[in-house]
């Protein structure tokens, strides 16, 4: 084995240091086996609900991610509060400074309204509240803005979360938690290369690190390691957060990215290690766990993650114009009322999509169809569910926007024919939901069929295939689980349609690690 001349020269200088260096802290692994890099998201998944929330919380450990940031202050009567701000006037319906107003009245502000009316009545969490929520579900990350580090200290153990917290903040407030904790609860501050390394090891002895993007180097993260520090990259922000400066922390060797934008670090550090996935992702009306079903943030975020394929949904206006929609009326997801085809495409353009879904998407409209295939982008799939749109209109946006090879069509048996009859190249995909319908299906010489998970098998995915049939299926609602993603897997299955891409993401990570 060859070490580099530098490297020897600071390991010896280090020998001191090292000598009482200790293992790595013990953390809670809450997705199992555990990575190697571990993702910390910044208030909680705070683009699809309120920041430092239950919700943004449980959102998190939804989508496997490992950590949640969050942020403490303190009321005036002493009570941790999880609140990024000084005050409450941008996250509640309140005003006034944290500092100022009790727990008790704290607890009267609804800290959901400003994000969608369907986080109404969403509370302010205490610490106590946010350990509980977290418990055995993913580790927390607490950026401490404001605390009693006795109070703190004691609401960490009596919640016995020392394992899942590490708590962030000044040296010489770590050094009173570590006395507090007798070193049980772990802490984490900032480090800058023009720091004393071997001082700050020495003095601060913090469990973990905080690193600037712009200044991790795979030097820094090997000399943590050795003295049993983690190292967390901060890549917040519009000139960090990217693939680019992804690529480049992780290649240095840290443990932890603290992000915005979970779902696309962890596609991109999945896609990184497994080039080749063994089964196609389907997302459902776009990236619809990230923005609004069916609107163009949607399919963009989708093409974005780097969908296989991307369902729509379209119907037909009064005027006779496509738009994308997946119920008959629009009053679920927009704030109109009435059926599509009762209304006109330029009442039902002008609706908001986005505003029911949160403050993100408030200026986000009904997209045409025309519109949505625009915004697939020149890479992904599109999976089009022809709920209501004549067979000579969806053939013409195939080929409209060079399609061809880039599409399925998912509709009745018979709907299907009419296509194949006009155009024998359309990729159709019509639902198979017994097996006994095989045959029948399988006459209409489909590209594929959309199987109800409960038929899926082995053998009849193989039989599937001898027929020169593809398998697509969708895994919503009770199915969508990652044994069930597994299972499939193993079996062959062609496309996997999902609301939650990131966890058929984890059963390929596993089924490859098989």
């Amino acid at each position: 084995m060859f070490i580099r001349i530098g490297t020897m020269f600071w390991l010896l200088l280090l020998v001191p240091v090292l000598a009482n260096a200790q293992p790595q802290f013990p953390f809670f692994e809450p997705v199992t086996p555990p990575r190697s890099v571990q993702v910390m998201v910044h208030r909680g998944l705070a683009t699809v609900a309120p920041e430092n929330s239950a919700a943004a919380i449980e959102h998190c450990a939804r989508d496997f991610c490992e950590w949640v940031e969050l942020d403490l202050r303190l009321s005036r009567d002493g009570q941790h509060v999880v609140i990024h701000n000084a005050t409450v006037d941008a996250t509640t319906d309140g005003t006034g400074r944290v500092s100022e107003l009790t727990w008790e009245e704290l607890q009267q502000l609804d800290a959901g309204s400003w994000f969608a009316r369907r986080f109404a009545e969403t509370r302010l969490l205490s610490l106590s509240q946010g350990l509980a929520i977290a418990k055995g579900k993913v580790n927390l990350y607490l950026d401490c803005k404001e605390i009693d580090p006795e109070r703190l200290v004691k609401e960490i153990l009596a919640a016995e979360m020392q394992q899942q917290v590490i708590v962030y903040t000044t040296p010489a407030l770590l050094t009173r938690i570590r006395e507090l904790s007798h070193g049980t609860v772990a802490g984490m501050t900032k480090y800058r290369p023009t720091m004393p390394f071997e001082n700050f090891i020495r003095e601060v002895a913090p469990a973990a690190v905080e690193i600037d993007a712009d200044e991790v180097s795979a030097e820094l993260c090997q000399k943590f390691h050795i003295a049993g520090i983690k190292v967390q990259a901060k890549v917040l922000g519009p000139k960090w957060d990217t693939p680019e400066v992804w690529g480049n922390v992780i290649d240095a060797g840290v443990d932890w990215l603290q992000t915005d934008d979970p779902a696309g670090l962890r596609f991109f550090d999945v896609r990184r290690r497994i080039p080749r996935f063994p089964v196609k992702i389907a997302f459902h009306r776009g990236a619809s766990r990230y923005a609004p079903e069916n609107t163009l943030p949607a399919i963009r975020e989708g093409a974005r993650l780097g969908a296989d394929f991307i369902e729509i949904d379209i119907r037909t206006t009064q005027d006779g114009h496509e738009v994308l929609m997946h119920d008959g009326s629009v009053n679920r997801t927009t704030a109109g009322r009435g059926a599509v085809r009762e209304l006109t495409l330029a009442e039902v353009t002008a609706l908001s999509a986005g505003t029911w879904f949160g403050k993100p998407f408030r200026e986000t409209r009904v997209p045409t169809f025309d519109e949505g295939l625009v915004a697939l982008g020149d890479r992904s799939s599109v999976y089009l569910d022809a709920k209501e749109i004549t067979p000579e209109g969806l053939i013409a946006a195939i080929h409209k926007h060079h399609l061809e090879d880039r599409h399925v069509v998912y509709q009745s048996v018979e709907y299907c024919q009419r296509l194949k009859q006009q155009d024998p190249q359309v990729r159709t995909i019509p639902p198979l939901k017994r097996l006994a319908d095989l045959p029948v299906v399988a006459a209409s010489k489909p590209y594929g069929v959309d199987a109800a998970w409960l038929i899926l098998s082995a053998e009849m995915i193989a039989e599937c295939h001898r027929r020169e049939i593809q398998v697509f299926s969708d895994a919503l609602g009770p199915f969508e689980t990652v044994e069930n993603y597994r299972k499939a897997i193993k079996w062959g299955i062609d496309c996997i349609q999902t609301d939650h891409p990131l966890g058929v993401l984890r059963a390929i990570e596993l089924s490859v690690q098989e």
